[in-house]
């Protein structure tokens, strides 16, 4: 009995940290989309949103009509729910690693 306990809890660990549809909530997209891009979060719309295992990828239009492209991740572990920051890149440029500004 154990064994399938473990078995079950292990199984529902893999089948949930593979889908950012149940990971990473409208609510997280919106607030770290926020914060990346130094906006009010009334300020942009998100549209196109596309779930792709465990990352989505979305893009934004800000009120006065400039257009991002971004992303994110997330994962389920023993903690619960961990979403990582967004990484946005302005339409028509090439996207850049910050850390190496």
């Amino acid at each position: 009995m154990k064994t399938f306990s473990t078995l079950a809890i292990a199984l529902t660990a893999l089948t949930v940290s593979g889908c950012a549809s149940v990971i990473v909530s409208d609510d997280a997209i919106v607030d770290r989309t926020a914060f990346a891009l130094g906006l009010n979060k009334g300020d942009f719309t998100i549209s196109n949103r596309v779930d792709d295992g465990a990352s989505a990828r979305y893009a934004v239009r800000t009120r006065t009509g400039q257009e991002f492209n971004c992303f994110l991740g997330g994962t389920m572990g023993f903690v619960g729910r961990q979403v990582s920051e967004a990484i946005c890149t302005k339409k028509g440029e090439v996207g850049r690693n910050p850390l190496l500004r």
